[in-house]
């Protein structure tokens, strides 16, 4: 296991993965129970890994009350990331969700609580709730940051724009600074290629990326066919269609030739994509089973050439759309891409 620094506006020391702790606990359809939780946990920590990723909301608190036993012996030695915004009760209540200050402090409350310790390393805002004024949201985290009960802030499920303005605001006011970003990325899903990823490259941001095997999807299991998560409407599963076939033949023909398991393929593209990116990309693995989580080490022993690897972005790539397609166009046919004949700033154009 590597380590590197949470993004370039903190000094926080992370492993490459997050161990995402969403399936601790059974109040939900599906999850692990404690004592399987205590396997996987102690399986991650015995491979290096030390950055955990929770949620108020995951198993009804359950996740964090799990976790915090898990981590009591050794508290310090981990880097702790909860969520704030939905509900954490299993009934939801109108005055306990939402971007709020209200639900911000109460909610951080309640993780400490469950957790155990007196501050959290990590919080994240989960998700925009349409609502609330992103002055209040930043003035409300910075001053968790000042009373000392959370470390560094960063926002989840946010779009480009909302997070420049916050990071700017936070920047302006002199409040505790935006350090990171969440969002769904993988072979299948690479949306955030448009605007989160460029933006957290030029802000200096980290990048937690959920659901790094879209859902299993990549593991090319629902190729045979049968019941299971890809079929299930509940979850976040990102259908087999068109490009995505596409790419998960290509997957497998990787996985073929390297004799890596489709899974591993997939995860070492994306320490791939890291590795060449100016932003800190950090998957979220969230494995059910011992063997699974397994799978996810093993990845990091996988080596992709650079043939391979040019192999899945080409047959992932996504279009960028508007203004990208015109930038790209201009930048090949304006002195012939050499921006260099320009005088003054040298930037090139997004």
């Amino acid at each position: 296991m590597r380590y590197t620094t949470f993004g370039r506006r903190s000094g926080l020391r992370v492993s490459e993965y997050a161990l995402g702790t969403g399936n601790f606990g059974t109040s939900w359809s599906s999850g692990t129970n404690a004592a399987d939780a205590r396997v996987i946990f102690d399986r991650f920590a015995e491979a290096g890994g030390t950055f955990l990723d929770t949620a108020g909301m995951y198993q009804a608190g359950q996740s964090e009350e799990i976790l915090g036993d898990l981590i009591a012996k050794d508290r310090d030695h981990f880097v702790v990331s909860t969520k704030y915004g939905a509900s954490d009760t299993e009934q939801p209540h109108v005055s306990l969700t939402g971007s709020g200050r209200k639900n911000l402090m109460s909610s951080v409350e309640a993780s400490l609580r469950r957790l155990g310790t007196d501050h959290l390393d990590l919080m994240w805002l989960h998700f925009p709730d349409g609502v609330t004024p992103i002055d209040e949201i930043v003035r409300g985290m910075d001053d968790l940051v000042r009373a000392g009960k959370v470390h560094h802030v960063a926002l989840s499920n946010y779009p480009a724009w909302q997070v420049s303005a916050a990071a700017t605001l936070a920047d302006l006011r002199g409040w505790a600074p935006i350090v990171g970003v969440q969002t769904e990325y993988s072979l299948v899903e690479r949306s955030a290629d448009r605007e989160l990823i460029p933006m957290a490259e030029a802000l200096g941001l980290a990048v937690n990326l959920w659901s790094p095997l879209a859902g299993g999807l990549l593991t090319g299991k629902y190729r045979t066919g049968g019941e299971g998560r890809a079929t299930d409407p509940s979850r976040f599963v990102v259908p087999e269609s068109g490009q995505k076939t596409a790419v998960i033949d290509e997957v497998l023909a990787i996985a073929g030739e390297t004799g890596a398991k489709p899974a591993q393929v997939s995860m070492a593209w994306l320490r791939g994509r890291g590795e060449r990116s100016a932003a800190t990309i950090i998957p979220i693995v969230g494995p059910r089973t011992l063997a699974q989580l397994e799978d996810y080490l093993d990845a990091l022993d996988v080596a992709l050439t650079d043939e391979q690897y040019a192999r899945l972005d080409q047959v992932s790539a996504i279009e960028l759309g508007m203004p990208h397609w015109v930038n790209g166009m201009i930048r090949e046919n304006l002195l012939g891409g050499d921006v260099s004949r320009f005088v003054g700033p040298t930037t090139p154009m997004a």
